[in-house]
């Protein structure tokens, strides 16, 4: 199944999905020779979302685009995380400073949507982005994909790669049942409300018991990003409508103390709701003939892994080199999965324990955990301890791919 052009054209290749994961291959693809279009359905290029930390070979990959000082810049300025009980009063910090870059928070902290116009832009006049459309069908003949638009329209592509989220609709038709998800058992919204007089560089976490958390993180925008955690069995949340979502946070949110109150009437007026039950991609293949997943749509490690965007920049970047190393399609497939699924594997190595640890259910779990947090918050062990907070993202040697076109 080879994928280059018979007359020695470029190769036609079909993203879907304008984001991180996306954007960033778009960007590899382009650079390496390739004739790229990306779909994505929303009617236009999607900014805000929810705070994202880059880390370990993510950086490096950013440092070989040229893009490393262009994220920091852009960065949300969150300098660490502050612990806080019910009068907002310090059980623990780990700061920058105190726990390195490879704490709870990382030295690149950004808004989601910030990071994927970065590698919007970047990709300039060079790919073609299709926004307000999404694929319908595609059909294998020979050597091609006949991509079948929601549009109406037809293409023809080398290869469609599903860069899409965890719950990617495109995955789900060519890939029918594969995924079997596994489930965390915590609900998350995440939502954007305006800044309080209370809100600085740090992320304020408050542990409300009954497997409740509230945290607040510091944006680049003037306001702040609140998240409302729920501890609980997934049974079927992620199908609530948006009404549904906010009616749910709502509820369980209701008796809670600390700023709660603030942070519902901000979910009220809120426009950018994002709700998700966490749950991990898990597919035994993420190719087959001339389709590929990559990104959350091939292995979503939750925000609880805390190494989500750190894969999708080290997946596009895998992904683009061996597309060009070879012109055998299947052999820069087989290659790609073979290279990542261990890096994968490892950032998805999440105990069920952990967030059942960080939202207790009980008073006296509250108060167990706090005794923990203030010893953890001592020299000599915060380094050690905050490692736990995330996935490694060390210990994956990139491969090296030949010099890219300027």
């Amino acid at each position: 199944m080879k994928c280059a052009g018979a007359d020695g054209a470029a190769r036609r290749i079909l993203i879907t999905g304008a984001s991180v994961a996306g954007n960033a291959l778009a960007w590899w693809l382009t650079k390496r020779g390739f004739d790229v279009t990306v779909v994505e359905r929303h009617p236009q290029f999607r900014d805000g979302g929810q705070n994202v930390d880059v880390r370990g070979a993510g950086r490096e990959v950013l440092k070989k685009m040229g893009l490393e000082r262009t994220v920091a810049g852009s960065g949300t300025g969150e300098k660490g995380v502050r612990f806080v009980d019910a009068d907002d009063k310090t059980v623990a910090q780990f700061d920058l400073d105190g726990a390195g870059a490879e704490g709870p928070t990382a030295e690149l902290e950004i808004l989601r949507g910030d990071l994927a116009r970065i590698f919007y832009d970047a990709c300039g006049e060079n790919v073609q982005f299709r926004f307000d459309d999404a694929i319908d069908t595609v059909v294998e003949r020979g050597d091609i994909a006949d991509v079948k638009f929601k549009s109406g329209t037809h293409s023809q592509y080398d290869l469609v790669v599903v860069a899409e989220g965890v719950g990617s609709t495109t995955r789900e038709l060519l890939f029918p049942d594969e995924n079997k998800p596994r489930w965390l058992d915590v609900t998350m919204g995440y939502f954007t409300i305006p800044k309080g007089e209370g809100d600085g560089d740090l992320c304020r976490i408050y542990t409300a018991g009954k497997g409740r958390s509230i945290w607040l993180r510091p944006d680049s925008k003037g306001t702040t990003r609140a998240i409302l955690v729920v501890q609980k069995e997934a049974d079927g949340d992620e199908r609530l409508a948006p009404s549904e979502q906010k009616s749910f946070l709502r509820e369980r949110f209701s008796d809670v103390d600390w700023e709660a109150e603030r942070v519902l009437e901000g979910l009220e007026t809120a426009e950018d709701l994002y709700f998700d039950v966490l749950r991990q991609v898990k597919m035994d293949r993420w190719s087959k003939g001339h389709v590929v997943l990559t990104g959350d749509a091939a292995w979503c490690a939750t925000p609880i892994a805390g190494i989500g965007t750190t894969l999708a920049i080290v997946g596009a970047y895998v992904l683009a080199g061996e597309l060009s190393r070879s012109t055998e399609l299947c052999e820069a497939l087989q290659r790609y999965e073979e290279v990542l699924r261990p890096y994968v594997e490892k950032g998805q190595n999440v105990p069920k324990l952990a967030p059942k640890m960080l939202q207790p259910q009980t008073i006296l779990g509250v108060a167990l955990q706090r005794a923990v947090l203030r010893i953890a918050d001592t020299p000599g062990i915060k380094q050690v301890v905050t490692k736990l907070f995330v996935s490694s993202a060390d210990g994956f040697e990139l491969p090296s791919y030949a010099q890219v076109t300027s």
